[in-house]
């Protein structure tokens, strides 16, 4: 879902592990049935350590097996840029993804924030197992993974329990409903700790209002909201990724130095904050669950 960039956070070659040949003669070559739907593997013709895995034909994770800090989707260099500014320079983080497919912002939080413990969560029953054979995961507790509904397994973690929630859930290329509510950033808020960091993504085309009305749902609950974009995408050209940003803590989102860490991204985006977002979201109301 989001175009890809193979300078991001590239190791030069001469400093590279040795191919891992041994992990790339396990990755099958058609589409594998799962619980819900398929999953595949397609290989980068111009690096034999790079794979995009596709879930039911979608494009949900890239992996470079010798380099974890490698992201080639641009959302996620996006999220990678705001979670470097949470905590102590480098230090642990406790994570929570909703959303694991082939775990490739855990991986690379993994290696940029040494120590840290993160929780994966996973639809797909079988998908975790199949991606812990053909990858070099971090293996638990730097990494669980866990199958079930992203807002159930949220609703059993404990309070103040995590430094950062991502939300990358997606039946096919649509975020199921359930997971952009009032409600679930309620949960969202409750495992996070004092100034502790939501990331969600938002695949949406102009006008928006999809994303608009996420960022109305944040704001409803949390007291700092940013939006991540291309610059195209937010002038109404295209479909593509909204990184929606939320946090307690008044320094983190509007810092010049996570402005400019996202318009220097190789492909460069846009971070709005402040009046910025409220002009965004405009007349939006927040998503609330149905009746019961």
């Amino acid at each position: 879902m989001a175009a890809r960039d193979r300078s991001a956070r590239r190791t030069p070659a001469s400093h590279r592990p040795p191919t891992r040949s041994a992990a790339r003669g396990l990755w099958p070559t058609g589409p594998v049935p799962i619980p819900t739907g398929t999953v595949e593997l397609v290989r980068d013709l111009d690096d034999p350590d790079g794979v995009t895995v596709l879930v039911n034909g979608v494009p949900s994770s890239y992996l470079d097996l010798v380099d974890p800090t490698r992201l080639v989707f641009e959302y996620m260099q996006q999220m990678a840029a705001v979670i470097d500014r949470v905590g102590d320079a480098g230090g642990p983080l406790d994570v929570v993804h909703l959303g694991a497919a082939g775990c490739a912002l855990a991986r690379a939080v993994d290696a940029e924030h040494p120590g840290s413990r993160q929780l994966a969560v996973e639809l797909d029953t079988v998908l975790p197992e199949l991606v812990r054979g053909w990858f070099d995961l971090p293996r638990s507790p730097a990494l669980r993974i866990r199958a079930g509904d992203a807002r159930a397994e949220l609703s059993t973690l404990p309070d103040a329990s995590a430094d950062v929630v991502v939300r990358d859930v997606f039946a096919g290329d649509v975020t199921p409903d359930h997971v952009r509510t009032r409600e679930m950033v309620a949960q969202v808020a409750r495992v996070l700790r004092p100034g502790g960091l939501y990331l969600a993504n938002c695949a949406d085309r102009p006008p928006l209002a999809g994303a608009k009305a996420e960022g109305a749902t944040l704001r409803a609950t949390f007291a700092d909201v940013a939006v991540i974009a291309e610059p195209g995408l937010l002038r109404g050209r295209g479909y593509g990724n909204v990184v929606l940003a939320a946090t307690d803590d008044p320094d983190l989102l509007g810092s010049a130095t996570l402005a400019r860490a996202v318009r220097s991204l190789p492909a460069p985006a846009r971070l709005l904050h402040g009046d910025e977002v409220t002009a965004f979201v405009g007349n939006a109301v927040p998503l609330t669950d149905p009746p019961a």
